[in-house]
């Protein structure tokens, strides 16, 4: 139905900076909100941040001031800039998505995660 595809995680050391972006393609009719989920290595998985269709957005406390998520409507695309990064932030970065197909079924979807780490 709809594929989300990540990019740009990695190591980068504490204080550093990283961007995420995820794409998503399929039988699009409307994606209303897009976003970022992390989960730790014993930690669940937790929401990020995320933005909505008319460009409100939502920070958890924990990154609110380092962290600063955009999205291309056109492009379907949603990206998640990162800085001042914390051994914290080390996690398992999920893209995530809902909207309509064109049959208008309802989708939620999830990328395949990828990983960032932060040294200390």
């Amino acid at each position: 139905q709809v594929q989300l595809v990540e990019s740009g995680g990695g190591l980068v050391q504490a204080g550093g900076s990283l961007r995420l972006s995820c794409a998503a393609s399929g039988d699009i009719f409307r994606i209303n909100a897009m976003g970022w989920y992390r989960q730790g290595s014993k930690t669940q998985r937790e929401l990020v941040a995320h933005v909505s269709s008319g460009g409100n957005r939502y920070y958890t406390d924990a990154v609110k001031g380092r962290f600063a998520i955009s999205r291309d409507n056109a492009k379907s695309t949603v990206e998640l800039q990162m800085t001042n990064l914390k051994p914290e932030d080390t996690a398992v970065y999920y893209c995530h998505a809902d909207g309509y197909i064109a049959t208008m079924t309802v989708f939620h979807s999830w990328g395949q995660g990828t990983q960032v780490t932060v040294s200390s």
